[in-house]
């Protein structure tokens, strides 16, 4: 079968990797890769938001399964155009997937379909914004509606912090027209969790649960970012914890999708926040997660590739046999110097071959550049990704992997994965 993976991020690169090691795989295209993918498949110079691009590829070279890596290929409809090809897609449609796209949205099925979630309002006018953040002494999360790349909130921890949020995001606008609209919630306290599972519009079946770490700095300071690394299994999770969050949760996302006309068929993600009160989704996602993929699917056993495919389907088992490995896993993002505000890229790469044994690299921000080799190409530029016995043993494999990458500003965080939870 050839695999058509849209999208240039580490999750990409991990699904990949994680499709060549299928019987089912013939080839596996990437559009548009990046420089790690480029080793394992065959990279095309075709965007991830480029609907005619992309159908007329995966008619012209017979594309048995397509599956839509970042939010940007579900927002413009690569699924739906594919779809109308017969092709089938592991990832939903634009209709279903507002449910990123638009947190207002989101927000709404929550709350239309007794999902436990944080208080919350949507705003387009700045002044009851403000008004709804000081009455919450402005202990509030501010988000932008539209997609932003992971940059669209800010968890205030005052009134003055409230304010500057919504003026940045709301009056001076500075992320387009994502931020025309935004979701203001009460701050919750807690760890957070990702639950990600596979659904054919009907059939949920959980992954391995992870937990990520979204600010750009030691102790979870600094703004927030893509995410700067993530581990599975987390710790304290209470016994029965996945099982009520495919109930309460996912299990009424999907049936309240597929009641409004919008059968969603892929990977549906989860963050939750688990309070004294029994847990809260702050958000969906309708993809798998990054950096979440890169330590799930390491851990994955089982073909993935005919679990994707059945879920494109529509006939995905409601308990297929899904098989884990028993170590855990750690992932650390290299970042740019600057990231996730202004950074600099073209710099080379040094260090890859100096891994720990048994240490993957899950390249995103990278390129392959003639004479010059692989150099940096984004803000986020690798995951670092180490399965050992043990969390502490794999996170001290992860850190001396990411340790032993070099080019100008190159930082990670070092306490990725250090809980006492």
């Amino acid at each position: 079968m050839r695999i058509l993976i849209v999208g240039s991020g580490a999750r990409e690169h991990a699904l990949a990797w994680k499709c060549m090691r299928s019987d089912l795989t013939e080839r596996v295209f990437c559009a548009p890769g990046n420089g790690g993918t480029g080793g394992m498949a065959h990279n095309i110079p075709i965007a991830a938001d480029d609907v005619v691009g992309l159908v007329k590829f995966a008619r012209r070279e017979g594309v048995g399964l397509a599956v839509l890596g970042p939010e940007a290929a579900v927002a413009a409809g690569v699924g739906d155009a594919l779809r109308d090809l017969d092709i089938p897609v592991f990832g939903p449609g634009r209709g279903a997937g507002r449910i990123e796209s638009s947190k207002a949205f989101a927000k709404r099925l929550m709350s239309e379909a007794g999902i436990p979630t944080p208080a919350f309002e949507v705003f387009t006018d700045p002044e009851p914004a403000r008004r709804w953040a000081r009455e919450r002494d402005g202990r509030v999360a501010v988000k932008a509606d539209g997609l932003a790349l992971g940059k669209g909130v800010v968890v205030a921890s005052s009134p003055e912090e409230a304010e500057a949020a919504i003026a940045e995001l709301l009056v001076a606008r500075s992320l387009g027209q994502a931020g025309t609209t935004l979701v203001l919630e009460e701050r919750l306290e807690g760890p957070e969790l990702s639950v990600l599972a596979l659904t054919d519009g009907r059939e949920v079946v959980p992954l391995a649960p992870a937990r990520d770490f979204k600010r750009a700095q030691e102790g979870d300071r600094g703004p927030n970012t893509g995410g700067m690394g993530a581990y599975s299994p987390p710790a304290g999770l209470a016994e029965g914890l996945i099982e009520d969050v495919v109930g309460k949760v996912l299990e009424p996302a999907v049936a309240r999708l597929r009641a409004g006309g919008d059968e969603y068929r892929g990977v549906l993600y989860a963050g939750l926040m688990l309070t004294a009160e029994g847990f809260k989704v702050l958000e969906f996602n309708a993809r798998f997660g990054d950096p979440e993929a890169q330590v799930v699917l390491p851990r994955l056993e089982s073909d993935l590739v005919p679990l994707m495919l059945s879920a494109a389907r529509g006939s995905l088992a409601s308990s297929p046999d899904l098989r884990w490995k028993a170590e855990s896993a750690v992932g650390v993002v290299v970042a740019s110097g600057g990231y996730p505000g202004e950074y600099r890229s073209g710099y080379p790469i040094e260090g890859l071959t100096q891994m720990p044994e048994g240490v993957i690299v899950f390249h995103a921000g990278t390129r392959y550049e003639p004479g010059r080799g692989l150099v940096t190409s984004g803000g986020r530029v690798l995951t670092v990704v180490a399965l050992r016995d043990s969390v502490p043993a794999a996170r001290e494999a992860a850190l001396a992997g990411a340790g032993r990458v070099r080019f100008p500003g190159a930082y990670f965080r070092p306490d990725i994965a250090m809980e006492t939870v």
